[in-house]
């Protein structure tokens, strides 16, 4: 991904945030990380989200889904004696629909992003609205996705350690390099 496009990115997920009631400070903006995954459909498969805290003990963060956008079906694996990352989802604008194991649903409200079916596999489905929130257990396979309108959800959690988030799409790369522009 081109630094240019980073920017852009960011630029566009502050504004959804500031729209949504949340301010961000300049450092904060600046701080905003743009996970396309290193698949370069970022308007498809990615996430936007700003760190506030990342302790020992607990996490804290914004995630901003653009309409449509899905994060990619992953986990939260076992970290040496820590059982993986617990967190809750709370829904603050928009609506998103989040997938976990279990009993799958009749029919998807999200579109499975072409060209990955196959790395799609749990269909328990979860509607959060505004003010809706759910809890997801260390280890448990989930993905998300926004309706048409986009969502800003918001994070509490134990430890975050993406660099070790499990992806089922072999071709992701949780932490790809940005680009210089030429």
């Amino acid at each position: 991904m081109k630094r240019s496009q980073v920017r852009q990115a960011q630029e566009r997920t502050a504004h959804i945030l500031k729209m949504s009631g949340i301010v961000l400070s300049e450092g904060e903006i600046q701080r905003i990380e743009v996970a396309a995954f290193g698949l370069d459909q970022i308007e498809v498969q990615g996430l936007e989200l700003i760190t506030y805290v990342n302790t020992d003990r607990y996490c804290a963060k914004e995630l901003v889904l653009f309409p449509r956008q899905t994060c990619p079906e992953h986990k939260h694996p076992p970290v040496g004696h820590d059982p993986g990352k617990m967190e809750t989802f709370r829904c603050r604008s928009g609506s998103v629909w989040l997938y976990v194991e279990g009993e799958a649903a009749a029919g998807l409200k999200a579109v499975i992003p072409a060209g990955s079916e196959a790395y799609y596999t749990v269909f328990h489905e979860i509607e959060l609205l505004p003010g809706d929130q759910y809890t997801i257990e260390p280890g448990i396979k989930h993905w998300f996705q926004a309706g048409d309108e986009g969502a800003v959800v918001s994070e509490f959690s134990s430890t975050s350690r993406d660099e070790f988030d499990v992806f089922t799409d072999p071709r992701i790369e949780r932490m790809p390099l940005i680009e210089d522009e030429q």
